[in-house]
């Protein structure tokens, strides 16, 4: 056998180890919610509706408590693997605020159609659907805020940059770039650079969108919506550099920020006060320039 025919045996293996990652990283199994709004005592609509590619989205609509026409709308997004009902928890407590919810399962997520893979971009193009949705009920169409979870933040902050509806948004621990994200957990597994290159590489083939493009760190200032960023001080999934450099990447004004002590990627909404100042955020942005409702 030629060094050359070896070399080219080489390049394939690798070329398919990293195939293997890729897919293995794409590998998403459906978990459907367990519990609804319901176990809270909340009256909810289970509610289907369109995005890319013609598939269907499954959704929780919940009215406001009271003035439901003309109460902020707010679209609840999950993280990575999750589904609808992690947000049970913001439900229990925003609800009660007086919003309009409508939360969703992105594609290849929960009860919604799968799309052969998902991705942050694919989580931005649903939350605009999303956003489409909420514009089609009876509702004050000047008043509508997106609440992420760290992918989910990620792809409300390009939902944001792409419609010009959502007026306010709040990440819970999102990403400012795909790739810093993925590069952290490729290290932690000792995956030579090289490597990572090429999974890098398949990912962004497979998405068929430049990472640039989606990256939340350059699409937050295209935004016209104002943002709070949350991020936990101890998150080891998402690092706390990255909510700082997602929140520096802001328009002057645009965009508040909170580093939270002592808390992770999934517990800062434990933090005392946390509804208190997101409701704030949320109700300062609605009421700008107009009486409150």
């Amino acid at each position: 056998m030629t060094t050359s025919t070896i070399l080219l045996l080489i390049l394939v293996m690798v070329f398919l180890l990293a195939r293997f990652f890729t897919l293995k990283m794409y590998a998403l199994k459906p978990n459907k919610h367990d519990d609804t709004p319901e176990k809270l005592g909340i009256g909810f609509e289970e509610v289907r509706f369109p995005t890319e590619n013609n598939k269907i989205l499954y959704g929780w609509w919940i009215p406001a408590e009271k003035d439901a026409k003309h109460a902020p709308t707010l679209i609840l997004v999950h993280g990575w693997s999750r589904n609808l009902g992690r947000m049970l928890r913001y439900i229990q407590h925003l609800q009660p605020l007086n919003y309009n919810l409508l939360a969703f399962d992105a594609r290849h997520h929960g009860s919604s159609d799968k799309d052969d893979h998902a991705s942050m971009y694919k989580f931005g193009i649903d939350v605009k659907a999303a956003t489409q949705y909420a514009l089609s009920r009876d509702i004050d169409t000047e008043k509508i805020g997106v609440v992420g979870l760290s992918i989910g933040g990620a792809g409300s902050t390009y939902a944001a940059a792409i419609e010009p509806a959502i007026k306010a948004v709040v990440t819970i621990g999102a990403p400012a770039h795909p790739v810093d994200v993925m590069q952290h957990e490729f290290k932690k597994y000792h995956i030579p650079a090289f490597f990572r290159w090429l999974i890098l590489k398949q990912i962004e083939m497979k998405i068929g969108v430049k990472y640039e493009h989606f990256a939340p760190v350059n699409n937050i200032a295209r935004a016209e919506a104002s943002f709070l960023v949350i991020h936990g001080e101890n998150d080891e999934v998402v690092l706390p550099l990255q909510g700082e450099k997602l929140s520096g990447a802001a328009r002057p004004g645009q965009c508040d920020y909170w580093l939270i002590p002592d808390r992770g990627h999934s517990n800062c909404h434990h933090e005392a006060g946390f509804w208190e100042r997101v409701d704030h955020f949320l109700q300062t942005q609605f009421n700008k320039g107009i009486g409150r409702s």
